[in-house]
């Protein structure tokens, strides 16, 4: 089970300090834990930025880590971009962009990414994997959606759309939490949505009634899973956003 605490870590929006981010008691993760000594599977966390970095990236980290070592798989974090080799993501069920942002792949590596999930692979894209590699027109369709912009750091309500998917079946309906809530430039289509945000409960959406911010799809012969969510520190000391972001990575990876 993962353990309550309190964690008190810096949060910024845009390039203005934000506040100290103070996180309340969740059933969130604990310190990081050793790996699994027999891991069902293995996955890559990348997390490398050309542009605006999250302060967030040490605890998402962390918590991914912790998902592994409470469900039996490895991760292995990097932001070196070397890795993305045909002979490297082999080794990997599923490929996490962890708040990546710019250009973060050469074309080369770009190449080697878009064989591996042809090959059946699985991609997670959390947050910001959306403000990420602009001209791959290839990425913003396995991803699904461009990021375009946001309101202020806020507490909105996200309602669940399926609940029968691994990501969403133990979430609360609705959901009310603080993130920040993206716009992106149109409306994510061929995918299957798993929860989107009421524009009534926050200020700053232009998306309309069915704002998505999770969803699914198969695509150019691998699996792609994506979360809007995921700004800040606190994300990843909540549960139900854990819960959500295990399942992400589960059905990516293909384990039922």
């Amino acid at each position: 089970m993962l353990a309550s605490f309190v964690a008190a870590v810096a949060c910024h929006s845009g390039a203005i300090a934000a506040p100290a981010e103070v996180c309340p008691v969740t059933s969130g993760a604990p310190a990081p834990a050793a790996a699994p000594a027999h891991a069902a599977f293995r996955i890559l966390v990348f997390s490398r930025t050309t542009g605006f970095r999250h302060a967030s990236i040490p605890a998402a980290i962390t918590a991914v880590e912790v998902l592994g070592s409470l469900n039996n798989f490895a991760v292995d974090a990097t932001e070196d971009p070397t890795v993305f080799t045909d002979a490297d993501l082999a080794r990997f069920a599923a490929v996490v962009f962890l708040n990546t942002t710019g250009d973060v792949l050469d074309s080369t590596q770009q190449a080697a990414f878009e064989r591996y999930v042809r090959a059946g692979h699985g991609f997670v894209g959390v947050h910001s994997a959306s403000d990420t590699e602009y001209d791959w027109a290839w990425y913003h369709a396995l991803l699904g959606a461009t990021f375009d912009s946001h309101p202020a750091i806020q507490q909105a309500s996200v309602i669940v759309v399926d609940t029968g998917q691994q990501s969403t079946r133990a979430l609360p309906n609705p959901w009310v939490r603080t993130d920040e809530w993206y716009n992106f430039r149109a409306l994510p289509t061929g995918v299957s949505v798993l929860a989107r945000v009421d524009e009534a409960t926050y200020a700053g959406g232009k998306m309309g009634v069915e704002h998505p911010v999770s969803w699914q799809h198969a695509y150019d012969g691998g699996r792609a899973w994506y979360t809007a969510m995921g700004h800040t520190a606190c994300s990843y000391s909540e549960r139900p956003f854990l819960d959500h972001l295990l399942g992400g990575i589960m059905w990516a990876a293909g384990i039922p």
